[in-house]
């Protein structure tokens, strides 16, 4: 009964009054970006929707969400299908009001197109360099794709601004496109685990190799196992930033878990495997997360909704824990 909102939490309908929490969940219906299979923009509500299933308590991480995060549900950015430029900037100015209101965004998808505008809402709100740390089978650092910032693009605009890299061969030259990178995303600080398979990582693995970012391929993550792979994307996003994004695509997780995605690529993480990741990663701190490519059309059952659930429940209960957001200690002084 009511509205329906993630974890049942309050529904900010004022979106001027999202400062008065602590993290603000926000649903990004577009599909435009994708090359394949399109749906995603049915992925926020289905994640808010299995979210039901969930009280607020983790015996395994022994937090409450409810008592120790304010968390709303801030609904979903008004985007522009098919025009993928105007919702860029509806995303980012969406995602930079929350940052900026002192909320911690958490944004659902929606295609991969959308974690260049989401990190864009917030990397020019940090004073010094922000690292990113990206799930995925897929690399998505083409350029462009079918002369669009689709889906398989994010990462090469948002690396390419800084002053590492060799402008005179990007693209800047496009008349629709008004800004062509970020100035505080290093490719050193760009850490992508979980690539490989058959499919859309080449010309991305070139720009990878051309601009020096780290890719933790799946047999890599296999020799290395959980730990160590954590412990090294760490390293490799923190080094001389500020901050950290994390952006975790659902199809990351083998399709066996998670069917209900748009480009899916047997051989991905188990569950266990990428929610332990996951934890490890948060205990550090995030400045901004998102969860993408949850395609409810091919889902069965709700499998991949209830994934994605879990990355961010599991990702917030971790920021609290750590003393990294929330209100736990006040919570244990009553």
């Amino acid at each position: 009964a009511g509205i329906n909102t993630v974890m049942k939490a309050p529904y900010c309908e004022d979106v001027r009054n999202v400062g008065k929490y602590e993290a603000a969940f926000l649903g990004v219906p577009f599909d435009t970006g994708t090359t394949y299979r399109p749906g995603t923009r049915f992925g926020p509500q289905a994640v808010r929707r299995i979210s039901a299933v969930y009280d607020s308590y983790s015996v395994d991480g022994a937090v409450d969400l409810q008592e120790e995060l304010d968390l709303c549900d801030a609904g979903d950015v008004f985007v522009i299908p098919g025009n993928i430029e105007k919702t860029f900037d509806q995303v980012s100015m969406a995602v930079s009001h929350v940052y900026r209101s002192g909320a911690i965004p958490i944004m659902v998808g929606g295609d991969h197109s959308l974690g260049y505008p989401n990190v864009r809402g917030i990397a020019p709100h940090i004073d010094g360099n922000v690292g990113i740390i990206h799930f995925d089978r897929h690399i998505d650092m083409q350029d462009m794709d079918m002369d669009e910032r689709m889906h398989t693009t994010p990462w090469y605009w948002t690396t390419n601004g800084h002053e590492s890299v060799d402008f005179h061969g990007t693209h800047h030259s496009h008349a629709h496109m008004h800004d062509v990178g970020l100035k505080n995303c290093p490719p050193k600080n760009l850490v992508q685990i979980g690539i490989g398979g058959w499919y859309g990582s080449r010309p991305g693995s070139e720009v990878a190799r051309e601009r020096g970012s780290s890719v933790m391929t799946m047999k890599d993550f296999e020799e290395l196992g959980v730990a160590k792979t954590a412990e090294m994307a760490l390293e490799l996003a923190w080094k001389d930033a500020k901050a950290v994004y994390l952006s975790f695509d659902i199809d990351s997780i083998d399709p066996g878990f998670a069917p209900g995605t748009g480009t899916p690529e047997p051989g991905g993480f188990l569950p266990r495997e990428a929610l332990e990741l996951v934890r490890l990663i948060a205990r550090e701190g995030l400045c901004g997360m998102e969860v993408v490519e949850v395609s409810p059309p091919y889902d069965v059952n709700d499998n991949t909704a209830q994934l994605a659930c879990r990355v961010i429940l599991d990702v917030l209960g971790t920021l609290v824990v750590e003393g990294k957001l929330g209100h736990r200690s006040a919570v244990m002084k009553d």
